[in-house]
C-alpha cells in the first residue's frame, strides 16, 4: 500500500524573545526569533498582534539575572490586534473582532505575531483609536481602574466624591496618565506629582488640578494649594521613599494604594492613629489566580473603550516605533529605563 499521508510542518511565527537576562545595551538582551504558532484551547483567543506597548514590568522581567532559558522567553503585556481563532469554550468574541488587552504574567507575552489570551481579560478595542493608540492602554488602564475602584474604594457616582481629593504620585507616567483621567471623571480633585516641567505639563493636560514636586515634602506643598490632607493616595513610584510623606498627608480614615513593591519593610504603625488603610494593586492577580471575578477585566476594558469613543478618556501613547522587532524593543526598554518617559511607548507592525 502506498502511504498517501503527508505530515504538515508546524507553522511558525516571528517574535522577540530572550535566552539570557542582560543589560538592555547588550544586543542579545532581546533578539528576533521564530517560534511555533500556538493554537487556542478552552476559552483562549488566538490574536493576530497589530501593536504592542512597553511597560516597566517588561524591563523588570528582562533585567539581568544569572539564569538562562532553554527556549526563547517572550515578554510583552500590552496588545492590540484582531481575533484570528477562538477556543472551543470561548463565547465573548469571534474571528475578525478587534481587541485590546494586557494578558497574563504567567503565560508567554505578546511580543509575537500571534498570541494566546484568555477571553475573560480581553476588551473590545476602542473603535475611534488605531491599533497603536489602543495598545498604549490595557495594562495601565486595568491598573488604574482597579487601584481607584477596587482598592481605594472610590465611588463611581461623582456626587459621592464632592469635596474629596486624591494625590497621585507619578501622575505623568503610564498608570498615572490614566488614573488622573479616571479620577477627574469620578469628580475628585486631582493633585499629581511630577519633577520636570514636561511631566508637570502632561499631568495638567490630562486633568490634574494641581501638580507638586515628589522630591519635596508633600504636606507643605499641599497646604500651599489649599489642602491640609487628602482622602486618597495612589503611589506609582518608590513606595518606601514616599512612605513617611504619604502617612503625613493622608486624611484620618483615608486610603493609600501602591503598585510598587518595596525593597525594605514599611512601618505600618505610621497609619495606626489615623485608622488609615493601605492596599496593594497588581493587575495580574486576577489572571494569575484565575479568581472568580476574573471577567471584571473584560468588563472594565469594554467600559473604558466606551469612554474613549465618547471622548471622555484619551490614549496615553506618546511615541510610536515601527516595526515590532528586537532593535526597536531594545530602544523602547532603554527609554523606559531612564525613568523620564511621559506617557507610553508603542510599537506597531511586524
Amino acid at each position: 500500500m502506498t502511504n498517501e499521508f503527508k505530515a504538515t510542518a508546524t507553522e511558525t511565527m516571528k517574535a522577540v524573545g530572550l535566552y539570557k537576562y542582560l543589560p538592555i545595551a547588550d544586543p542579545e538582551s532581546l533578539i528576533d526569533v521564530e517560534i511555533d504558532k500556538p493554537m487556542p484551547t478552552g476559552r483562549d483567543l488566538l490574536v493576530k498582534v497589530r501593536a504592542i506597548s512597553v511597560n516597566p514590568v517588561d524591563c523588570k522581567v528582562r533585567s539581568p539575572k544569572s539564569r538562562e532559558e532553554s527556549a526563547p522567553r517572550v515578554l510583552g503585556w500590552d496588545v492590540a490586534g484582531v481575533v484570528e481563532q477562538v477556543g472551543p469554550e470561548a463565547g465573548l468574541f469571534r474571528p475578525g473582532d478587534e481587541v485590546y488587552y494586557a494578558g497574563s504574567i504567567t503565560r508567554p507575552g505578546g511580543n509575537s505575531e500571534f498570541h494566546l489570551v484568555d477571553e475573560r481579560i480581553v476588551g473590545t478595542k476602542p473603535s475611534s483609536l488605531s491599533f497603536a493608540q489602543a495598545a498604549a492602554l490595557p495594562l495601565t488602564t486595568i491598573t488604574a481602574w482597579e487601584s481607584l475602584y477596587d482598592r481605594l474604594g472610590v465611588a463611581r457616582d461623582r456626587a459621592d466624591n464632592a469635596g474629596k481629593a486624591i494625590l497621585i504620585i507619578g501622575a505623568a507616567g503610564g498608570v498615572g496618565s490614566i488614573a488622573t483621567q479616571l479620577a477627574k471623571l469620578a469628580g475628585l480633585t486631582v493633585i499629581g506629582t511630577a519633577s520636570r516641567p514636561a511631566s508637570a505639563d502632561w499631568a495638567r493636560e490630562l486633568g490634574a488640578d494641581y501638580v507638586i514636586d515628589h522630591f519635596q515634602a508633600f504636606l507643605p506643598q499641599l497646604k500651599a494649594v489649599g489642602f491640609d490632607q487628602v482622602d486618597y493616595i495612589l503611589c506609582l513610584n518608590s513606595t518606601e521613599k514616599h512612605w513617611a510623606n504619604m502617612a503625613e498627608a493622608i486624611a484620618p480614615q483615608g486610603k493609600i494604594c501602591s503598585i510598587v513593591e518595596t525593597d525594605e519593610p514599611l512601618n505600618l504603625t505610621l497609619l495606626k492613629n489615623k485608622s488609615a488603610t493601605f492596599a496593594w494593586e497588581l493587575m495580574f492577580t486576577r489572571s494569575t489566580y484565575h479568581t472568580a471575578d476574573m471577567i471584571e477585566q473584560h468588563r472594565l476594558l469594554d467600559e473604558v473603550a466606551r469612554l474613549v469613543d465618547a471622548g471622555a478618556i484619551r490614549t496615553t501613547s506618546s511615541e510610536t516605533l515601527a516595526p515590532i522587532n528586537a532593535d526597536n524593543l531594545r530602544k523602547a526598554h532603554a527609554m523606559l529605563e531612564t525613568g523620564r518617559t511621559v506617557g507610553k511607548v508603542v510599537l506597531e507592525g511586524f
